[in-house]
């Protein structure tokens, strides 16, 4: 199991955290990676959902928020909300505040760019080290 971290840098993606969730989306949907995209809450999966329709022409990412229809199951990116108990994927996006417990073979942290906010995610990354994790940077 693995878990990376994104460290928000490049002002496209400070101005707009979710275009970097969506780029990591869409690397995810052409490497035939099932994803479960674990939401904030309902306004911020609404935003994701809204994104992922307006990825241009040649990106259409089979999605929809969980729970919204019968289709969870044989939808390629789920976006879940806290009150909506999705399944876990192969890979997941943590856009909440506490670590991902487990049933998953990868998991990406998106590091806000603001430094202030960034105290929870390295606590968040000395638990996947302490679960045994193999654990990733990476600079976006």
């Amino acid at each position: 199991m693995r878990a990376d971290f994104y460290l928000i840098a490049k002002p496209r993606f400070r101005e707009e955290p979710l275009r970097l969730v969506c780029e990591l989306v869409r690397k995810a949907y052409a490497a035939d990676l099932w994803t479960l995209v674990l939401a904030r809450d309902g306004a911020q999966a609404e935003a994701l959902d809204d994104l992922l329709w307006d990825m241009g022409e040649d990106a259409y990412i089979p999605h929809q928020i969980a729970g919204t229809d019968e289709e969870d199951d044989v939808t390629p990116v789920l976006i879940a909300t806290p009150d909506f108990d999705a399944p876990m994927r192969p890979l997941v996006i943590n856009l909440r505040d506490a670590a991902v417990a487990g049933g998953f073979e990868r998991v990406l942290e998106v590091v806000p760019a603001d430094a202030s906010a960034r105290e929870p995610l390295r606590e968040r990354w000395k638990q996947y080290k302490a679960a045994g994790l193999e654990v990733n940077k990476y600079d976006m």
